[in-house]
């Protein structure tokens, strides 16, 4: 633990999932102690994918009311829920599919539909689910890091501040060529607890280039980061391979 920022190495991918699955019940046992729900926020991707079965087996033995867990999502793609591609596929097939009945409250993003009607919607399900708050906190918080360091779908190069006023925009990622719709920054950085999951050595440079930016300028993923209040990494070995003298120059400083 450096200031806010706990970063956590771990053997493998299947033990970042399993830490992840613990903070998961925890946060959602002490959301439910304090106030009768949980809102927790997943991403898409590989990186979640043994968090998800983890969860997944827990879950009826967890001592958890699955019924007061609001299940969003940081970010889909332009793509229907029984897509290849489509995040919510990924989360109901590995976990939500599996949940002792009646299982949680979905709040998925419409990602057959229009992207700017599906931003719109989501919206105004965000505004539903969070009444007393301008912008949404939820409990807790997942999300990945591409190679290039973008977080949900917000990617190097936007102008992350444009939609500071909405709590959820569709994008065009032109080098993917890929309609999606995600949280904006206010909102991926508002969360009680924000959890980065991190696996494999296709991301050991991008992880110390995060963990460099500490002004949060060069990566959308170190700025959302940076902004939140409790910032927790999960990575496995491969993943930090190359973070050691970053962390020796955060002792130093």
């Amino acid at each position: 633990m450096i200031d806010r920022r706990c970063i956590e190495v771990y053997e493998t991918g299947e033990a970042v999932g399993a830490r992840g699955a613990e903070l998961f019940l925890a946060a959602a046992r002490e959301a439910l102690a304090a106030r009768g729900r949980f809102s927790v926020a997943l991403s898409g991707g590989s990186s979640p994918i043994p968090l998800f079965r983890h969860l997944a087996e827990k879950a009826s033995r967890a001592g958890i009311d699955w019924r007061a867990v609001h299940v969003f999502w940081v970010d889909e793609r332009g793509v229907p829920p029984d897509h290849a591609e489509s995040n919510f596929r990924l989360a109901d097939e590995l976990l939500l599919s599996k949940l002792p009945d009646p299982g949680a409250v979905i709040h998925r993003i419409a990602g057959e539909i229009a992207p700017d009607e599906a931003a719109h919607r989501y919206e105004a399900d965000l505004s539903a689910s969070f009444p007393d708050e301008e912008i949404p906190v939820f409990d807790l918080l997942f999300l990945g890091v591409g190679n290039d360091g973008h977080t949900a779908s917000l990617f190097p190069g936007m102008d992350l501040d444009d939609s500071s006023d909405r709590k959820a925009v569709a994008v065009y990622v032109e080098k993917l060529r890929s309609h999606r719709v995600t949280l904006t920054l206010p909102v991926l950085s508002n969360a009680r607890h924000l959890v980065f999951l991190v696996t494999g050595d296709a991301k050991a440079d991008i992880v110390a280039g995060l963990l460099e930016d500490g002004e949060g300028r060069r990566y959308p993923a170190s700025r959302v980061a940076l902004m939140s209040s409790r910032v927790t990494w999960l990575l496995d070995t491969e993943a930090a391979s190359k973070t050691c003298q970053v962390l020796k120059t955060w002792q130093v400083s």
